[in-house]
C-alpha cells in the first residue's frame, strides 16, 4: 500500500488530492489565487508564483487533514499545471515578474514571427506543432517579456514552463542549469525534440530577435518524461506542506496531458478536458505530424506514446460570457436546456471569443453567431455556443483522423462536463460517437497515477488507471440530432474556413442564413407533430 498526493494547478485554483493505492482518493482539497487581468488590455493575464505556492501549501494541509492521515506517510508528491504559463527567472531561480499565464495572448505578433521566419529558415520543429507558432507558446510569451522589461533583462538567467518551476521550488534547486525540464512542456510549447538536438539552432533565434541572442545555452537543463525524478522535497517545503522531507517528486506536465490519464486514456481514445478552454489529448503508438495540431511529441502524455494535442482556446469561457451579459450564472441559464432539440435555434454560433488554437491557429479572430432573430434569448445563444464547442471539436478530431490518429472513443473530461449532462449529448451527437464522462471528478487523479509511479506502487501507468480511475457514464448519440448534425456541421465547417483563413476559397454564403432557418423550421415541424 502506498498513499501520495496529486497535484493540478489551474487557472484560478489548485487541488490537491490524497490517494492510497488501494482504497483510491481519500480527500480533496481546493485553494484560490488571483488572476490578474487588465480592463484596457484583454489579451493581460498574469499570476504571482508567490500566491500560487501559498495555495498549494494551504491546499495540501487541508487535504491531508481531511484524509486523516499523517503527512509523514505520503510518499511522493506529482503535479500538473496550465501551460504554456511562463515565467523568467535570475540566476538563483527567483521570478523576475509573474507568470505570463496560459490566456495571456499579448504575444500574438511574436507568434507570427517566430512562425515566418521558422519556414523561411526551413526549421522542422514548426511542422512537429502543427505549422503555425502559437501566440500561447514559451518562446512568444518569453520574447515578448524580453522586449518590454529592459530594465530587468540584465537579470535575466532563464525561464521555465510553470510546472517545471513549482517543482523545481518543491525540490529546493536554487541553480537554472539544475532544474529538470519537463519532455510535455519543452515539446509541446518550445519547438523541442532530441531529433534536432534538443531547441531549433541559435543562428535561428538570434536572426529572430538579438534579445535572444544565448537563449539556447540559457534554457539548457536536463529534459525528461515524467517516469523521472525532478527532485526531492525540501525541508523548508515539506515544513510548509505538511510531508515529510526526501519524498519523491515526479517530472511534472502540463494539466490536460495528466487530465487525460486521470481519464482513463488509452491508444486510439481522445480526450476532451472541457474547462475555461478546451485541450484536446490523443496518444498514439505511431509519430505522424497532423497541420495545424498544437503538437505531436513522444512520451508528453504516456513515456511509451507519442501525445498529440490540439483544443479550443474559449470554451467555458465562452458560457460564462453569455451568462454575464445576461446578468445570471451559467448554472441558471442553463436551466431548461435539456429540453432543447438540435438545431432549432436557427442560429450558428462559432467559438472564436478567444481567438483560435487548433487548426486555424489564428488569435485574431472573434466570436461570430448568424441567425439571430428580434425573439432569440441568451439561453438560446448559449445552447448555440454549446453546439459550436462541439462542431469545432468536430474540425479537429476530423484533421486527426485524415492524418492517421486513432479515435475510436470520446471522452469528455475536465471541469464543465461534470456539471453539464446537455453539453455531453450534444457532443455525443454532433460527433455522431458514444461519448464518456468520468463519473466524478478526475481532475489531480492524473497527477495521482504518476506520483503512485514516483512511490513504486504499481508497475505501470495501465495498472495505476486499473486502480484509481473512475468508471464512465455514458451518452449514446441520438438519431433524430444526429441527422440534424448531419444538415448543420457543413454550414459550421464552411463558415470556419472561409472567415477563419485570408486566402480561403469563396463559399456560397448567401445559402447559410436560409439554411439555418430552414433547419429551425423542420426542428419545430417534427417537435409539433
Amino acid at each position: 500500500m502506498a498513499i501520495v498526493a496529486g497535484v493540478d494547478f489551474g487557472t484560478l485554483s489548485v487541488r490537491v488530492s490524497i490517494l492510497d493505492s488501494e482504497r483510491g482518493r481519500l480527500a480533496t482539497a481546493v485553494a484560490e489565487y488571483p488572476l490578474h487581468r487588465k480592463r484596457e488590455d484583454p489579451d493581460f493575464a498574469t499570476q504571482s508564483h508567490a500566491d500560487q505556492m501559498q495555495a498549494l501549501a494551504k491546499a495540501c494541509r487541508q487535504a491531508i487533514a481531511e484524509a486523516g492521515v499523517p503527512g509523514a506517510s505520503i510518499e511522493a508528491i506529482a503535479l500538473d499545471t496550465t501551460g504554456s504559463s511562463v515565467v523568467p527567472v535570475d540566476a538563483h531561480m527567483q521570478p523576475l515578474g509573474e507568470y505570463y499565464l496560459w490566456c495571456d495572448h499579448r504575444a500574438k505578433s511574436e507568434a507570427q514571427e517566430i512562425t515566418r521566419l521558422a519556414h523561411e529558415k526551413n526549421i522542422e520543429a514548426i511542422e512537429w506543432c502543427g505549422g503555425v507558432y502559437s501566440h500561447e507558446w514559451g518562446f512568444a510569451k518569453l520574447l515578448h517579456w524580453l522586449r518590454h522589461n529592459p530594465d530587468k533583462r540584465a537579470q535575466f538567467r532563464s525561464a521555465f514552463e510553470h510546472c517545471d518551476m513549482v517543482a523545481a521550488t518543491l525540490a529546493g534547486v536554487t541553480d537554472p542549469a539544475k532544474a529538470v525540464r519537463s519532455v510535455c512542456a519543452l515539446g509541446h510549447k518550445w519547438l523541442w525534440n532530441p531529433r534536432w538536438g534538443g531547441f531549433p539552432p541559435q543562428t535561428f533565434f538570434s536572426a529572430l530577435d538579438p534579445l535572444l541572442d544565448g537563449i539556447c545555452e540559457k534554457l539548457q537543463s536536463p529534459v525528461e518524461t515524467s517516469n523521472h525524478l525532478a527532485g526531492h522535497l525540501s525541508a523548508f517545503w515539506a515544513e510548509q506542506l505538511g510531508l515529510k522531507a526526501g519524498i519523491s517528486i515526479p517530472v511534472g506536465a502540463f494539466d490536460a496531458h495528466w487530465d487525460a490519464l486521470g481519464a482513463g486514456i488509452r491508444e486510439g481514445d481522445v480526450v476532451n478536458v472541457v474547462g475555461t478552454s478546451t485541450c484536446i489529448i490523443a496518444m498514439s503508438s505511431e509519430t505522424t505530424l497532423v497541420p495545424g495540431v498544437c503538437g505531436i511529441v513522444p512520451g508528453s502524455v504516456h513515456p511509451a506514446f507519442t501525445g498529440i494535442e490540439a483544443g479550443l482556446s474559449a470554451t467555458g469561457d465562452i458560457f460564462d460570457a453569455i451568462a454575464r451579459r445576461a446578468g445570471t450564472s451559467v448554472k441558471e441559464l442553463s436551466k431548461g436546456l435539456e429540453n432543447y432539440r438540435a438545431g432549432q435555434t436557427g442560429l450558428l454560433r462559432l467559438s472564436w471569443d478567444n481567438g483560435d488554437r487548433t487548426v486555424l491557429v489564428n488569435a485574431e479572430l472573434g466570436g461570430i453567431t448568424l441567425g439571430w432573430n428580434l425573439l432569440h434569448t441568451a439561453q438560446d445563444e448559449l445552447f448555440a455556443a454549446i453546439e459550436g464547442t462541439a462542431m469545432h471539436t468536430r474540425i479537429i478530431l476530423e484533421r486527426m483522423a485524415q492524418y492517421g490518429i486513432p479515435v475510436d472513443r470520446i471522452i469528455n473530461a475536465g471541469g464543465v462536463p461534470q456539471n453539464n449532462a446537455v453539453l455531453n449529448q450534444v457532443y455525443a451527437n454532433v460527433l455522431a460517437k458514444l461519448v464518456l464522462v468520468p463519473d466524478g471528478v478526475p481532475t489531480s487523479l492524473g497527477s495521482g497515477i504518476v506520483a503512485m509511479l514516483a512511490a513504486e506502487a504499481f508497475p505501470s501507468i495501465e495498472a495505476a488507471q486499473q486502480a484509481l480511475c473512475l468508471p464512465h457514464k455514458t451518452f449514446l448519440p441520438q438519431p433524430n440530432a444526429v441527422a440534424v448534425y448531419e444538415q448543420l456541421y457543413p454550414l459550421y465547417r464552411d463558415i470556419y474556413f472561409a472567415l477563419g483563413k485570408k486566402d480561403a476559397a469563396a463559399v456560397p454564403l448567401g445559402e447559410i442564413l436560409p439554411q439555418l432557418r430552414n433547419i429551425a423550421a423542420a426542428v419545430e415541424n417534427r417537435v409539433a407533430l
